[in-house]
């Protein structure tokens, strides 16, 4: 099950894009950043189409809430269906019964099966803890798309204390995929499932011919990061079979995925397509990955998104900048700092650029194009500084940022 650098697109090869937290709906009546999740979900639908992805699978947080708007749903909608209704072939056979890793109340088998809608490029989604399933009924935003046939909803709990993580089965040429999904469950639900023998994930049968070997592809949404107070799942709970496990949850992405020398699999974090905090976090390159599987052997291959808002973060500890904490050098504190909120917006500028230099290339994007961008820029100002109101401070970027009211953070030091 080795990472090789390269695989070549063929008849034996699958081509997956993988994506998670997309959170469309985030922040979507703000004026400025409104539309920024549904745009960078579609360029993800882009980049699979450019691709000629066999499929997408996506790790949970489709939607930022389990109720969303009609004009997330409208958003979501239009570009399934812009993307993934084609008239591009199937190349791969689905070789399972679908019904229990679907696990839907109607039409338990993937929609590109349905001979009522043309899908070419479908979607495999989980549920996240922010669109989860509510109601009398325990239904979830992707319910409703997958009732539809604009996605392929999968690795639905009904029950949290008897879980049973069965793969959907794929085959294309001599390669073969088995496809698990688990959708988010609380930690503290999911450890006591665990420690009680009551997860159990099913292999494929190979009885009929031992010789067969399977790629085993998880897509899970649970804490991976360890943080004070905070429970995670960890890597080695999950089955040694796996190869590759897509984790979703967590809106840090790395680059590449690691591997895991207890269990073998190789893990990706791949993180959020959105910023939805300002934290350090999230300023990382936001990227989706394009994973090609032949035999055992697998490569991946990230993909920056070019559309993401650039967020820029600084931390200043004013004690170390040379100004003295006087009253009456409040005046050149602010002019310090208000500097460096400009200098922050010039690097941001530069990322946007950067990011997206053909088109400036091309003469297809100007300066006037670059989007407003995310500021954080955090002060320590321990020792007698006198620093301005931060919502005030804030507010003199308008027009220039898109958080017009929270650029600036201060704090003291903890003694």
């Amino acid at each position: 099950m080795p990472e090789v650098s390269h695989i070549e697109p063929g008849p034996d090869t699958f081509r997956i894009l993988l994506t998670t937290d997309n959170h469309v709906g985030y922040m979507e009546n703000d004026q400025i950043r409104g539309d920024d999740s549904w745009r960078t979900f579609a360029e993800i639908l882009d980049i699979a189409r450019e691709q000629d992805v066999d499929m997408i699978v996506q790790g949970g947080d489709l939607f930022h809430v389990n109720a969303p708007s009609k004009k997330s749903y409208y958003h979501v909608m239009r570009t399934l269906r812009e993307h993934c209704w084609c008239d591009k072939p199937i190349e791969y056979k689905l070789v399972s019964d679908p019904s229990d890793a679907m696990a839907t109340k109607h039409f338990m088998y993937p929609a590109e099966y349905d001979s009522n809608v043309n899908v070419g490029m479908p979607l495999y989604a989980i549920s996240g803890n922010h669109d989860d399933a509510t109601g009398e009924e325990l239904l979830s935003p992707l319910d409703v798309l997958s009732v539809a046939g604009l996605l392929n909803h999968y690795g639905r709990v009904i029950d949290n204390e008897q879980i049973t993580v069965c793969p959907l089965l794929f085959n294309k040429g001599e390669t073969n995929l088995a496809l698990y999904g688990l959708h988010s469950v609380r930690e503290e639900r999911l450890m006591k499932t665990m420690a009680s023998g009551n997860l159990e994930f099913l292999e494929p049968d190979t009885s009929a011919d031992p010789g067969i070997q399977w790629f085993n592809l998880m897509c899970i949404h649970q804490n991976h990061v360890h943080r004070p107070g905070v429970k995670v799942v960890e890597e080695t709970c999950l089955p040694s079979f796996l190869d590759f496990v897509l984790w979703g949850h967590e809106h840090d992405c790395h680059p590449s995925a690691v591997r895991n020398d207890i269990t073998g699999a190789y893990i990706l974090q791949a993180g959020s397509s959105i910023a939805t905090s300002l934290s350090e976090g999230e300023t990382l390159d936001k990227n989706v990955f394009v994973l090609s599987v032949k035999g055992k052997d697998f490569s991946l291959q990230p993909i920056r998104l070019k559309s993401v808002r650039p967020f820029v973060m600084k931390d200043v500890v004013l004690s170390q900048t040379g100004l003295s904490a006087t009253s009456s050098n409040k005046k050149e504190v602010l002019n310090f700092l208000i500097m460096q909120v400009e200098l922050m917006i010039g690097k941001a500028n530069e990322i946007w650029k950067h990011n997206n230099r053909k088109l400036f290339e091309d003469g297809l994007m100007g300066e006037s194009d670059a989007p407003l961008p995310l500021i954080r820029l955090r002060v320590e100002y321990s020792g007698g500084y006198e620093v301005e109101n931060p919502r005030f401070f804030s507010n003199r970027f308008v027009g220039k940022v898109a958080n017009i009211n929270d650029v600036v953070l201060y704090y003291k030091k903890r003694r």
